[in-house]
């Protein structure tokens, strides 16, 4: 019997590492074909391989999502190569933890680009292809520091309740076009921390996932679950997180 995911092209940005390989994995497992999108060639090309070895489909494109042009090319090569875009998953995200008083504008921008503005470049991307089909489904990778705001943090969950407010509007116009879904992560087991400047508080980060953090594969079963759904049911949010996590 075919699943709710089988035959499906999924566009994944981030999908190098971490939250985006575990759900290109899993979704090429359960049959939909999956279009990678990553800065890092050398990891996408590696994964695209070893997908395919294992008997999925799998292309990828080396893109950069504060690149407009880049994103849209990706959307493209989904349409080309499969013949439509089904699902945009909007992955790719950075942090950058400073108090606001150290001024980091250098890392604000960094995460404007990538966590909001690379979202809007997939949105831009996906929309009008999501028009000419008469459906579509994006998924926004969001997180729950979006909803519990701590020092040091706030200019990221900033870009990501921009991101929560965007997909909620998103969702109000679509009458029944697109679906879309956002997907809140906590903690979890992924090079993300690596990425952040602030040596303090990329140790204690980095430390506190060692301690708690739930594996990528988690997050790409809450990815695979809205997708799985019938078309006519829309799952809204989703917040994943360790048991533990306050």
């Amino acid at each position: 019997m075919k699943n709710g995911t089988e035959g499906k092209v999924v566009v994944i940005t981030g999908a190098s590492s971490g939250i985006g390989e575990a759900t290109a994995e899993l979704l090429a497992g359960q049959g939909a074909k999956v279009v990678l999108g990553a800065r890092r060639t050398d990891l996408l090309n590696e994964l695209a391989e070893r997908i395919q070895q294992n008997g999925g489909e799998a292309v990828c494109l080396q893109t950069d999502v504060t690149n407009r042009i880049e994103v849209a090319q990706l959307a493209a090569l989904a349409v080309t190569r499969f013949g439509r875009l089904d699902v945009m998953i909007n992955n790719a995200g950075i942090s950058q933890l400073y108090r606001m008083e150290e001024l980091d504008v250098e890392g604000w921008e960094q995460m404007i680009d990538v966590n909001l503005k690379g979202v809007l470049y997939g949105i831009a991307a996906a929309l009008p292809i999501f028009i000419s089909q008469g459906s579509g489904h994006f998924i926004n990778i969001i997180s729950t520091a979006g909803i519990s705001i701590v020092p040091a943090m706030g200019v990221y969950a900033g870009t990501k309740n921009a991101v929560r407010t965007i997909s909620e509007a998103l969702r109000q116009e679509s009458n029944g076009r697109w679906r879309v879904t956002g997907i809140s992560p906590g903690f979890v087991a992924t090079p993300f921390a690596g990425n952040i400047k602030n040596d303090n508080m990329r140790e204690a980060i980095q430390q506190k996932a060692d301690e708690i953090a739930i594996p990528a594969g988690a997050i790409a079963q809450a990815v695979a679950f809205a997708i799985a759904q019938p078309d006519y049911v829309d799952v809204g949010d989703i917040v994943i997180h360790p048991t533990v996590q306050d």
